[in-house]
């Protein structure tokens, strides 16, 4: 399968750097376009659709330390980003439409192998619902 469109599923973390390198290979490698997605998961679900900050200025559902955060992920890509989706609640509600709209085929995301990530996994989840292929990347 030729992938042309890399959704990179991020957190706020240094870890992020991983999967975004990861990404940068894989889109160079294959001619193929980036883009980010975030959910901020802390409030539930305050907008029902995902905004992509790069085409809006006006009022986004992230504050502005989670969207410099973002911007500093998308300079350190080195690679140019399409989109940098952002919303609140639950990830894999949004996905689906996301990536049906967008082109998307294949989503990249990260799996930590610490304790809390094996009670509560949101990459099986991911994993459980995801219409296109996925690169699940463990993170140390």
């Amino acid at each position: 399968m030729e992938y042309r469109h890399i959704l990179v599923a991020v957190e706020l973390s240094d870890d992020t750097k991983i999967l975004i390198d990861r990404a940068t290979f894989f889109a160079d490698k294959l001619d193929a376009g980036i883009s980010f997605v975030y959910i901020d998961g802390t409030h539930g679900e305050i907008y029902p659709e995902l905004v992509d900050i790069q085409e809006n200025d006006g009022d986004l559902p992230i504050n502005q330390d989670a969207v410099n955060h973002l911007k500093d992920f998308e300079a350190y890509a080195k690679h140019p980003i399409k989109h940098i989706f952002v919303g609140t609640g639950d990830l894999n509600d949004k996905l689906k439409n996301t990536i049906s709209e967008n082109n998307v085929d294949l989503l990249m995301c990260g799996h930590h192998h610490d304790f809390w990530h094996k009670l509560i996994s949101h990459s099986k989840q991911i994993i459980d619902t995801s219409p296109i292929d996925i690169l699940v990347v463990p993170m140390e």
